[in-house]
C-alpha cells in the first residue's frame, strides 16, 4: 500500500512531524508532495522561507518518508497516478476547491481511500513566523535551558 500527502513543509515543526509519522504506519511505502514556490503563491499570500530544494532534503532524511516528490501545478491527479496512490492523506482545511474535487472524483472511480486528518493546534509554521516576528519587534528573545 502506497501513502501519499502534500504539503508546503516550510518551517518543519513537530506538527508535520506528527502527520509524517501517523502516514508512514498506514502503508509500506510513503511518499510526501512538496508545494513549489509557484504553488504556494497560487493560495497564499506568501511564499515558503525554505527553498524547495531544501525543504525537500529535510523530508527525504526523516526515517518515515520513504520518498519525496515535489508538484509544480495545484492539482493532484497526476503525482497520485505518478506515485500509484493507494492511500491520499489531507488536511482539515481541504474543502471544496476544483483540484481537491478532481483528485477525489479520480481516487473514489479508483477505489483508492482518501484520509481526512486534524491539524495540530499547538503548532505551525505561520504561527511560528508570527512568533518570530513578535519577539524581533519586542526586542526580546526567547531564553531556554539546555540540559
Amino acid at each position: 500500500m502506497t501513502v501519499y500527502t502534500v504539503g508546503t513543509f516550510d518551517l518543519l515543526h513537530i506538527g508535520h512531524l506528527d502527520l509524517l509519522e501517523y502516514c508512514k504506519t498506514l502503508g509500506d511505502k510513503f511518499v510526501v508532495g512538496v508545494a513549489s514556490d509557484e504553488v504556494v503563491a497560487s493560495y497564499k499570500r506568501n511564499v515558503p522561507v525554505i527553498p524547495l530544494a531544501e525543504r525537500m532534503r529535510m523530508l527525504k532524511a526523516l526515517a518515515c518518508v520513504d520518498a519525496v516528490v515535489s508538484y509544480d501545478k495545484l492539482e493532484y491527479v497526476t503525482q497520485c497516478k505518478e506515485v500509484d496512490v493507494d492511500i491520499f492523506v489531507i488536511g482539515e482545511d481541504w474543502g471544496n476547491k476544483p483540484h481537491n474535487i478532481a483528485v477525489e472524483k479520480y481516487l473514489k472511480s479508483k477505489g483508492k481511500k482518501i484520509i481526512q486528518v486534524s491539524y495540530n493546534p499547538q503548532t505551525s509554521s505561520t504561527k511560528i513566523k508570527q512568533n518570530v516576528i513578535a519577539q524581533i519587534h519586542k526586542g526580546k528573545y526567547m531564553v531556554h535551558d539546555v540540559v
